[in-house]
């Protein structure tokens, strides 16, 4: 909910609280962008930043555009941002089929990158955990299994990318190779429009791994370079390519993470130029919602 503009508009201060009076000896005051009253003005103080911060993460708004919608000094915005903390996140413990992965923000070639570690529910789209590290290490992945562990979730599963410290982190629960990832990885030697026979045949026995057994891998004989190299990649992974199959609930694919990270890119490109230690705040609470849209009752619960 957002304020318009208005000739004459009120002051900063009238739009942050107006005096409505006293009830008993306690003063009261209404706050204009949602029509509540408080008893407090440090409380008012409190939602009013809130607010700011509602409309700065899932609003998608800068602090320019809030600093206009609001009537504010761009630093009295700023300070209002920086003086928001974000709640912790409320756990349901439960028997879940976990999705995880890594997505990297800043430039790698100037070795500005650092990486957002996320466990995700699928079927609930829930995050579950996250950790904010500078690369991908088996280590990081230990330390989320580990959190989730001690909070009282049993992994029944883990699907994730072809990075064997995802394999070694979570050692005894059973691994599905994403068929995403995996295509991926045969591309590389096949390219999307293969010029061999046998490259284009290998890129569609990829393709319709869920209809295909294991044995469907070995029928054939690749001879061209990079189509040897997809084939003994695929090879590889075999033994986790059909893990789902022992499951209907295990996800064959980590898309719900991926797309879960491509609107999660778009929100902090609209906030470019923040630092590292703010760009990881907003992002802390993205993950608390698990979306960049959350309904108002799941708002109310992260904010």
């Amino acid at each position: 909910m957002l304020l318009k503009k208005e000739r004459n508009a009120p002051s900063v201060e009238t739009f942050q609280r107006l005096n409505e009076g006293k009830h008993g000896v306690v003063q009261t005051y209404l706050y204009l962008v949602c029509g509540k009253r408080f008893s407090s003005h440090r409380r008012n103080k409190t939602t009013l930043t809130k607010h700011l911060w509602k409309t700065y993460v899932f609003g998608k708004q800068t602090i320019e555009q809030l600093s206009d919608q609001f009537s504010m000094d761009k630093r009295v915005v700023q300070k209002n941002l920086k003086q928001y903390k974000a709640p912790l996140k409320v756990h349901d413990p439960r028997h879940i089929h976990l999705v995880i992965d890594g997505t990297y923000f800043g430039e790698r070639k100037e070795e500005t990158s650092w990486c957002a570690i996320v466990a995700r529910d699928p079927k609930q789209k829930e995050d579950l955990a996250w950790s904010f590290c500078d690369t991908e290490k088996t280590y990081e992945y230990m330390c989320v299994r580990q959190q989730l562990e001690q909070l009282g979730y049993t992994i029944l599963s883990v699907t994730a990318d072809g990075f064997s410290g995802i394999k070694s982190a979570f050692h005894g629960i059973p691994y599905q190779m994403c068929h995403v990832h995996i295509e991926r990885l045969v591309i590389r030697g096949t390219t999307r429009n293969p010029q061999t026979e046998a490259g284009r045949v290998l890129l569609a026995l990829v393709r319709t791994l869920h209809k295909n057994t294991k044995k469907h891998l070995f029928e054939s004989s690749w001879t061209h370079e990079g189509v040897r190299q997809a084939f003994f990649c695929l090879k590889r992974h075999v033994p986790y390519l059909f893990t789902y199959k022992q499951n209907a609930h295990i996800p064959r694919t980590t898309n719900s993470l991926e797309g879960h990270f491509t609107h999660v890119k778009k929100v902090t490109d609209i906030h470019n130029g923040l630092s590292r230690q703010n760009k990881q705040k907003l992002l802390h609470s993205i993950f608390l919602a698990s979306t960049i849209s959350p309904d108002k009752k799941r708002l109310d619960e992260v904010l």
